[in-house]
Formats: C-alpha cells, sequence, structure tokens
C-alpha cells in the first residue's frame, strides 16, 4: 500500500466504527480461532478497525542483519530502537522499516524479542515473545483500541494491546509480556556506540522505506483515529512523554532540564533523533532529541516515549512529573 493509500483507509475506518464496531461477532469470519468469549474488555465499542486488514500490514520474522559499518541508507538523526542485551552484538530497528511492518519477531542469543512500533501512538516497546509457557510469533491484526496497535499472537490468535503488552481477548487474556529495557534514539549515536553491532537490513517487500505515511501527524491538534479523553493539565495530546511504569514524565520539561532524578529513575535527554512522524521523509524530522532512563545502580529501565493521550487512555489514574511537583 502506498502512504496515500493506508492514510485513507485509516480515515475511512473512523467513519465505519460505530455501533456495528461494538459487537465482536462481526470479526468472527475473519477471526474464527479467537475466543471472543474471554476478554478484558469492558467494551467492544473501544475496538475499530484501522482500516487495513489481518496482516495487511506484515509483520517481519528472523530479519537480516548488517554489520553497522555497512549500513549506507540511514541518516545520522534517523531514528533506531535499540536492542542492547547483555552478552550479545547491539541490535538495531530501523524506524524506517517499523513504519511499514510495525512489529518484527527475532531471536538474539536464545531470547525471543518481538520489536513493535506503532506509529499513531509513538510508542516503540520491546517484548520477550514467550508468555503462558509458549514462544508466540505475533502479526499486526488491523484493529485500534485507543489508536494503538492490536498485535495477535499467530499460536492462539489472541489479541494483544502494544501499548500495555497484554493480551485484551482470546486464549491468553489477561496475561502480560516481560517489556525489555531498549530505547529509540539516532542511528548517528546507535552507530558511534556500537561500532561493531548489527543493524536489521531492508526487507524484501516493495515499500517505501524512508518515507513517511504520516507526515506532519506529531504537529495535528488531535490524534487520529481517537475519541477518548484528552489528557489533563493542559498538556497537548500529541505532545511526547516519557512514560516509566505508571508515571510519565513531558519530553518538554525533561529537555528543558536535561536530566531529571526523580521516583528511583534518572532520565536523560540530547539532541540526534528526528521525529519519525513529522517531515515527508524520515531523515528530515525535526530533531526531537533521544532518551535513557537507568536506576539508581546505573541499569537501563524498560520505558517508552509516547503521546501524551495514549499515556492518559491506558493509564486514567497514572502519575503526570510535572515540573510544579507530580499530579
Amino acid at each position: 500500500m502506498t502512504p496515500r493509500t493506508i492514510l485513507a483507509a485509516l480515515g475511512l475506518a473512523l467513519a465505519a466504527a460505530g455501533p456495528v464496531a461494538a459487537d465482536p461477532a462481526r470479526w468472527v469470519a475473519e477471526w474464527p480461532d479467537t475466543d471472543f468469549s474471554k476478554t478484558t474488555l469492558e467494551s467492544w465499542d473501544e475496538v475499530i478497525s484501522g482500516g487495513p486488514p489481518k496482516d495487511g500490514i506484515p509483520a517481519l520474522s528472523d530479519p537480516d542483519f548488517i554489520p553497522v559499518s555497512k549500513e549506507t541508507r540511514l541518516g545520522a538523526l534517523e531514528p533506531v530502537i535499540a536492542v542492547e542485551l547483555a552478552g550479545e552484538r547491539p541490535r538495531a530497528y530501523p524506524i524506517r522499516y517499523l513504519t511499514w511492518h510495525e512489529i518484527v519477531n527475532d531471536e538474539i542469543g536464545g531470547r525471543p524479542v518481538a520489536v513493535t512500533f506503532c506509529p499513531l501512538c509513538n510508542s516503540g516497546i520491546t517484548f520477550d515473545r514467550r508468555a503462558g509457557g509458549r514462544t508466540l510469533a505475533f502479526g499486526v491484526s488491523g484493529k485500534l483500541r485507543h489508536s494503538d496497535m492490536i498485535m495477535y499472537d499467530r499460536q492462539t490468535e489472541s489479541w494483544w494491546q502494544q501499548a500495555i503488552g497484554e493480551a485484551i481477548a482470546g486464549e491468553m487474556t489477561g496475561t502480560t509480556l516481560k517489556t525489555l529495557p531498549t530505547w529509540m534514539e539516532g542511528w548517528a549515536q546507535f552507530a558511534a556506540r556500537n561500532p561493531e553491532g548489527l543493524v536489521m537490513d531492508e526487507p524484501d517487500w516493495n515499500r517505501a522505506y524512508g518515507r513517511n505515511p504520516y507526515r506532519g501527524y506529531d504537529s495535528a491538534r488531535r490524534p487520529f483515529l481517537y475519541s477518548g479523553e484528552m489528557p489533563p493539565h493542559g498538556i497537548p495530546p500529541l505532545a511526547r512523554v516519557v512514560r516509566v511504569d505508571t508515571r510519565a514524565w513531558p519530553l518538554s520539561r525533561l529537555s528543558e532540564e536535561g536530566r531529571i532524578a526523580e521516583a528511583g529513575v534518572t532520565l536523560s535527554w540530547r539532541t540526534g533523533q528526528a521525529s519519525a512522524l513529522d517531515a515527508g521523509t524520515i531523515a528530515a524530522g525535526r530533531d526531537v532529541g533521544s532518551v535513557r532512563v537507568r536506576d539508581a545502580a546505573g541499569r537501563d529501565v524498560a520505558h517508552d516515549v509516547m503521546f501524551a493521550f495514549a499515556f492518559h487512555a491506558f493509564w486514567p489514574e497514572g502519575t503526570w512529573m510535572l515540573a510544579g511537583g507530580a499530579r
């Protein structure tokens, strides 16, 4: 699908979402192996079609990698998800590929992982794919909840909410995936720190890699395909926040202060990463900076840099870590 086709399909989905979308029976033909009697959802009204059908956005499995020194396509500021597991060569997963595939099923040193990115929430999270005594492989369902991607596992066809890593419908309902401490940063930053590292090679799909089909999205006034409450405290819905568990620090505050030590963690920010949701070409996006979160022992902490509306939707009772104090 072209960028224009994807956006057109997403736009039509909002009009299609209504009373009919509230009944999961309409999805039985598409999902005959999903047990919709098991769910954590209070209302199916929250789930809508995102436009593309099941696997219309094709998740990747067992991708190829090349040495950092051989990579010539990425711009210096292009965002990548950095996965640095102890004892293994660091790996970079470029957002230019994840924008079009959203999930990469991989294995690093015997650990099965799923590297995920939801463009509509700017949510980039890496999960351990082992849960409930199984090793799962994930695909893109084509469904959204609070504008966030709903994944599904190919073993049980259960639906999983990407932002929280929890199964929300099907056999695995209530099961939570382990989140790994990975982060997004600019390509040059990853390469400088990991000259002997690896970077995911370009997939063998006919996609406009490097293009941004969501041009100007993170400058919009309102989120796309979202009808929930807006964030409190005057925080713009598409402002980036750093989420650690149930707390959120506005990126605007962190970028002003550079370093914040609160609630048992230390957040640091520096320039060097382009927004993947700004310019028509990802490499040309404005610099939004890169974030690291560490605990008192200096160890990386699992976190997410997501839009404020998404944090409020999934953690409505969460704590906002503002300059004037926690609220």
